[in-house]
């Protein structure tokens, strides 16, 4: 229990320090799907930069399965094409929220946005009731 704790800790200091390092030194928000975005829609001088970012959270994952696969505790067991539509409509949602998760919930928050406010809780409660929808109809408590 407290390992995980601790893990948290860390894992939510270490998102919170990369974002205020992507924003002071490049002037950049971290909202991982308008990177994303901009990349694959169009090509801009910005878009080197994009790439960079994507390129380095996927090598990142890499090596740390490579150097610590312990710290994955639980190997993913959902079917493709649920785990393809869950993400299809994550993409849906970002979409009409104009943002994401690192978008609003970890810069818009910390800049005082209202829009990022209501868009965090928006995507919270979904998540929670979702969340807690699946595991009652697979049998969970």
């Amino acid at each position: 229990m407290t390992e995980s704790i601790l893990m948290a800790i860390a894992g939510g200091a270490l998102i919170g320090l990369s974002a205020s390092a992507l924003l002071l030194l490049n002037g950049r928000v971290s909202g991982i799907c308008g990177i994303v975005d901009g990349l694959l829609i169009r090509w801009t001088s910005d878009t080197p930069w994009r790439a960079t970012f994507v390129v380095g959270l996927l090598v990142g994952g890499g090596l740390l399965m490579a150097v610590a696969p312990e710290v994955i505790q639980e190997p993913a067991t959902r079917s493709l094409p649920l785990v393809g539509g869950a993400g299809l409509l994550v993409g849906v949602g970002t979409r009409l929220a104009n943002g994401c998760t690192s978008g609003h919930g970890v810069c818009g928050l910390s800049r005082r946005s209202m829009r990022s406010l209501v868009a965090t809780l928006s995507f919270m409660a979904t998540g929670f009731i979702t969340a807690s929808l699946f595991g009652l109809l697979q049998g969970g408590a």
